[in-house]
């Protein structure tokens, strides 16, 4: 299954610069349970060209997330449920996303990972979400931005051409990346998916 080929290529990203653990409360999103297509889209990163390893610099954004945990044998369905229940929650409280939905990982091992499902939001709600949901803000700075455009179960190949960039350009990761789901619900059986993977760097 490619969640577990996947497992080793995202544990390395991440050993890249700094120990597995979970990132604060305050600091960061994960990933909607169905990213919708209809989702404005959040002020964009800036960039230089489109090349593969294209240096950017994140904008400060405010996220809605649902944080979890996952084996990688679940990775899948444990993601499209979250972003669900995330959906779910925006819809009831008349929030509208204010750009393309994300999974942040902000912690990862052989056996599973830790992630935050979110959404960006124009402001933060009056009312604080509770529970599991939480408001926060994406990694944001220089980073290196990485293009997947096809099928999720080929996206193990894409992380190892990742890790191969930043070895070979010397380039040690901070404490998180992000899957941006450019154009769409995240479903297993579409080929036409784009991802783009921002990994901010120190």
């Amino acid at each position: 299954m490619t969640c577990l080929r996947l497992a080793a290529p995202i544990a390395m990203i991440l050993a890249f610069g700094f120990a597995a653990s979970p990132a604060p409360a305050d600091e960061g999103p994960g990933k909607p349970a169905a990213p919708t297509a209809e989702a404005p889209k959040a002020e964009a990163p800036t960039q230089t060209d489109q090349a593969f390893g294209q240096e950017v610099t994140l904008p400060e954004r405010t996220i809605i997330y649902l944080q979890g945990h996952s084996t990688w044998d679940n990775a899948l369905d444990t993601l499209v449920d979250a972003f669900k229940s995330l959906n779910e929650y925006l819809a009831k409280q008349g929030i509208t996303p204010n750009g393309p939905p994300m999974t942040i990982y902000t912690q990862t091992d052989d056996t599973g990972f830790s992630f935050r499902a979110a959404v960006p939001i124009a402001e933060a709600p009056k009312d604080a979400p509770k529970g599991d949901i939480a408001v926060g803000q994406a990694p944001s700075g220089k980073a290196f931005k990485f293009v997947h455009h096809g099928a999720y179960d080929a996206m193990d190949s894409t992380y190892e051409s990742i890790i191969n960039y930043l070895d070979d350009k010397g380039l040690e990761a901070k404490d998180a990346f992000v899957e941006e789901y450019a154009n769409g619900p995240l479903k297993p059986d579409d080929d036409t998916l784009l991802i783009n993977v921002y990994v901010p760097v120190k």
